[in-house]
């Protein structure tokens, strides 16, 4: 669907011996508790793309807003598309600040659990969000595959699933807050 410069494929071991000394952890422990240390740094650094690619969706809305043109005048004049290009810019600058902040909070050292995990939600589903007005904003066009848009939505839906889904975000921060991870 998309994501297609991603070389992602499934690695399963079956009845697979490793030997002591090439474990990771503890035996029986599994992905946890080896990457939950790396976790905080990927939720932070998985969304940075994402953050670039609203960037260059809201570039492309200006661009075509001003110079598509209906009933006689630019779309961009139309408060609909006004509206969703503002929202638009809100959802980045406050994407970018999250990130800033998990990164800032890892280069000082400070566990970031919760901020990586609150960054990794907030971050992907309003890109995911900013990609779908973007389609909006471009109607049909926004749909074919002549532009990038279309692509932009396709990629940002993964977002909202790797490394965690938005749903396993939410768990973990509510978990978090409830003092119970």
């Amino acid at each position: 669907m998309g994501n297609r410069t991603s070389p992602t494929a499934e690695l399963v071991f079956t009845d697979c011996r490793v030997p002591a000394e090439n474990l990771l952890g503890a035996e029986g422990e599994g992905f946890y508790g080896v990457g939950k240390a790396t976790l905080e740094w990927e939720r932070a650094i998985m969304v940075a793309p994402a953050v670039g690619g609203m960037e260059a969706n809201i570039n492309r809305c200006v661009e075509y807003a001003r110079e598509r043109k209906q009933f006689g005048r630019p779309i961009g004049k139309f408060q609909a598309v006004a509206f969703k290009i503002a929202e638009m810019k809100c959802l980045l600058d406050a994407s970018r600040l999250l990130v800033y902040r998990v990164a800032w909070m890892k280069d000082q050292g400070i566990p970031a659990m919760m901020e990586a995990c609150v960054c990794k939600l907030f971050v992907t589903e309003a890109a995911f969000r900013v990609a779908s007005d973007a389609v909006q904003i471009f109607g049909g066009y926004g749909y074919m595959r002549e532009y990038p848009v279309e692509r932009t939505l396709r990629d940002a839906k993964l977002g909202t699933i790797g490394a965690g889904t938005s749903e396993i975000q939410k768990l973990i921060i509510s978990r978090l807050l409830m003092g119970k991870f």
